[in-house]
């Protein structure tokens, strides 16, 4: 399964606590660029560029309204880390599931 969206990793996309902040903050209601720029302690240009890997990875979309374009979670933005994390949690359900009959046949 490949994680690259537009050359960009979605692990890396998460990877700037920057980013994460702003995915959290999209969580609540979507925002304008201007409001989520608002905070950080960043210029507005850097809030943007990190705006730009979020869409370009699928975890935000744009909305145009007006003069002010909005950005909103995107919830199959996620779908790919889900995806890899189920995985493993799978994985680890099976290992722990294993050891759990081994224990018990071994008491």
């Amino acid at each position: 399964m490949s994680a690259l969206i537009n050359n960009i990793d979605a692990f890396y996309a998460l990877s700037d606590p920057s980013r994460r902040e702003i995915l959290r903050l999209l969580s609540e209601d979507k925002k304008s660029i201007n409001s989520i720029a608002k905070n950080f302690d960043i210029s507005r240009p850097a809030v943007s560029k990190h705006i730009k890997v979020l869409t370009q990875t699928g975890f935000i979309t744009i909305e145009e309204l007006g003069r002010e374009r909005y950005c909103i979670l995107n919830q199959q933005g996620f779908y790919e880390l889900e995806q890899w994390l189920g995985y493993f949690e799978n994985c680890w359900t099976k290992r722990l599931k294993n050891l759990e009959t081994f224990l018990a046949k071994n008491k």
